[in-house]
């Protein structure tokens, strides 16, 4: 799920370089370097040749100051041998004045005759270098520039190999075939829409985060910054294999290899970052078993660790790749870090220390946990803003929804991955959901549940499109519940489907508005306009498959298929699939965004759902916030580097 504030519908495209545009300014950049040398080598031997001759000179007032200054800095302050103990506490030894004082000349002297010779031997290196001909000193120069560049190239060649590691066990990874031909037929259908999405961005956005799919170009938004970071290529590549696309699978895995480079200038959102790029990357290594994977997820979150450095230890939002430099989003609260970007760590983070050996991954994520354990929550309720410097709560606002949503999935799924052993984990999900049942969740009128939002002790009747995955976190964590409440939650996860099926249902296009309300006698039904819209978001269908694997109702993959139909009704285009700006509309506008969640959430899920059970089960593997499935880490008795036995 992705913060709607950090979703514009429309964004403004990068300019970019056209190929050769870039080799002028190297050009000239040469240039530089090279006159730069020569002028720093003349200017060198000229300092050299004063400040040498400075050290023959006659002793003088000057040679005298500049002695001084050396006892000063050099030698260390000697009390007079009267005083057991100066004022400053520093301890004086009795009775060896005479004979520190002659050391010290002593050392002073030898010092004096260091600095001599190494300005003599520099001043007869600056004296060759200008007997050079000009031809000589280019050579060295190219010869010095040649070594700096296999340097910068080592450094850059990435990390040292990682430790191997138990592969956790995968299974169903591929086929799914489900045996009613019917099923199978919407199954192929889903595919086919996933190919007509990937085939566009390869033709019109490759390379690009996004695409922009009646323009025909590369799109991209501020959560990337001004980065070509193939967000799109990323994010779909576990969407290609599950789906036996291997060739797609193939292109994009090459263009990783060759083009993604984490050494950009370019602030990004970590939170998307994470769960986009991390967990895709962790994903497509777990399917396909494929290195280069690995190493580069691993190389991106050495990127993001600097976004920790903060008083709290609670991360910034965004964080500059290159100079590791972090800040919080200016709409936020004061300056706040938001619950639901640094709580949707802790799946990539537990994976990437156990891949690596590196416990800061896994201590990182600990840390924000054991934080928040110590915090007084208002109504037992977890604010949605909380300041990474003063470690104090911002506005009392909570949501299932934007803003909150995946920090409660990502307690949930903590248990689960780690095999059901992180306890704690599941206990502080399980306090959180009594909290939100009392508070936010209520029937209206119409008996339709929903998931309102808290602000400053009031519930706004209002849900979102975001929040309607709150269906399948309850179904998926009714087993396990506190006092026999599996049924209750299993219940409770099937209302709120049928709540959400009702917004998509009461629509002119059948498909969901980004918020509805449920008062002034309106009841599942966006009000403003700038809530009508639809930007192929999946909460909807993935409560829909979850619901699913769990019930079985025949429902279920109605409503998944009556969305499908409608997104490739009203959001298909030439160019691939666009958002729509009013799902209430019988001509709607379109935003002209292909959304890279789309390729990595939406088309999953629909396809998982005409699937047979036995692709990607729930046994062993779970799905991050952004589609991607992690393996259940059968850990035994491994520890964790950095974890403590009680926490496992």
């Amino acid at each position: 799920m992705t913060t709607p504030a950090l979703l514009p519908l429309s964004g403004r495209r990068i300019p970019t370089l056209s190929p050769g545009a870039s080799s002028f300014p190297h050009h000239r950049a040469t240039l530089r370097l090279s006159e730069k040398f020569i002028l720093l080598l003349i200017l060198s031997a000229f300092i050299t040749l004063c400040f040498g001759a400075f050290f023959f000179l006659p002793d003088s007032s000057k040679h005298k100051r500049f002695d001084l200054g050396l006892e000063d800095v050099l030698i260390p302050h000697i009390d007079s041998p009267k005083e057991g103990k100066h004022a400053s506490g520093q301890v004086v030894i009795h009775g060896q004045g005479a004979h520190d004082e002659h050391r010290h000349r002593e050392e002073e002297e030898s010092l004096r005759d260091k600095i001599r010779a190494d300005h003599e031997r520099a001043l007869q290196e600056a004296k060759e270098k200008l007997r050079k001909s000009r031809e000589e000193l280019q050579a060295e120069i190219q010869t010095e520039k040649n070594k700096v560049a296999e340097d910068l190239k080592k450094k850059d060649s990435g990390p040292k190999p990682l430790p191997p590691v138990p592969m956790p066990r995968v299974v169903g990874v591929s086929d799914g075939e489900p045996p009613e031909p019917d099923v199978k037929e919407k199954r192929d259908k889903i595919r086919e829409m996933m190919k007509h999405a990937w085939d566009s961005y390869r033709q019109y956005g490759w390379g690009h985060n996004e695409l922009k799919p009646l323009a025909k170009k590369g799109h991209s938004t501020n959560i990337f910054g001004n980065s070509q970071l193939g967000a799109t290529i990323v994010d779909a590549l576990d969407t290609l294999y599950i789906m036996g696309l291997h060739e797609e699978f193939k292109d994009g895995q090459e263009w990783i290899e060759q083009n993604l480079d984490f050494g950009v200038n370019a602030e990004v959102s970590v939170f998307e970052v994470n769960i986009r790029f991390i967990g895709g990357l962790l994903a497509a290594y777990y399917l396909s078993g494929q290195e280069v994977f690995k190493m580069k997820a691993v190389q991106l979150a050495e990127k993001l660790l600097p976004a920790f450095n903060t008083p709290t230890g609670i991360p910034w939002a965004i964080v500059n790749l290159k100079s590791g430099v972090g800040r919080n989003w200016g709409w936020a609260s004061a300056g706040s870090s938001i619950l639901a970007e640094f709580g949707t760590l802790h799946m990539e983070f537990v994976h990437l220390t156990y891949l690596t050996g590196n416990p800061a991954y896994y201590q990182k994520v600990m840390h924000i946990r054991k934080l928040l354990a110590k915090m007084d929550r208002p109504n037992g309720l977890y604010p949605n803003y909380l300041n990474p410097r003063t470690g104090r709560w911002g506005q009392h606002h909570t949501s299932v929804g934007g803003l909150g949503d995946s920090f409660y999935e990502y307690l949930l799924k903590a248990w689960l991955m780690s095999d059901k052993t992180d306890t704690e984990a599941r206990k502080t999900y399980d306090e959180a959901m009594e909290a939100i049942e009392r508070h936010l969740i209520r029937k209206s009128n119409g008996g339709l549940t929903f998931i309102g939002e808290w602000k400053n002790g009031h519930l706004e009747r209002k849900m979102g499109h975001l929040a309607c995955f709150a269906g399948g976190m309850f179904a998926l964590g009714a087993d396990g519940s506190p006092d026999d409440k599996a049924g209750h939650y299993l219940q409770l996860g099937a209302e709120i489907a049928h709540t959400c099926h009702e917004s998509y249902d009461r629509t002119v296009l059948k498909l969901g508005p980004e918020a509805f309300k449920f008062d002034s006698g309106l009841e599942a039904v966006a009000v403003r306009q700038n809530e009508k819209y639809y930007i192929l978001r999946p909460e909807v269908i993935e409560t829909y498959w979850y619901m699913w694997r769990f019930t079985h109702d025949p429902k279920y993959r109605q409503w998944g298929w009556e969305a499908a139909q409608a997104i490739d009704k009203y959001c298909r285009v030439s160019g691939g699939f666009s958002g729509v700006k009013d799902v209430y509309s019988s001509s709607p506008t379109y935003d002209d965004v292909q959304q890279s969640f789309f390729l990595a959430e939406t088309l999953k899920y629909l396809y998982l759902l005409f699937s047979s059970d036995d692709l990607m089960p729930f046994e062993s593997w779970v799905f991050n916030t952004e589609a991607h499935p992690l393996p259940v880490l059968h850990l035994g008795n491994i520890t964790l580097p950095g974890s403590e036995p009680a926490q496992r």
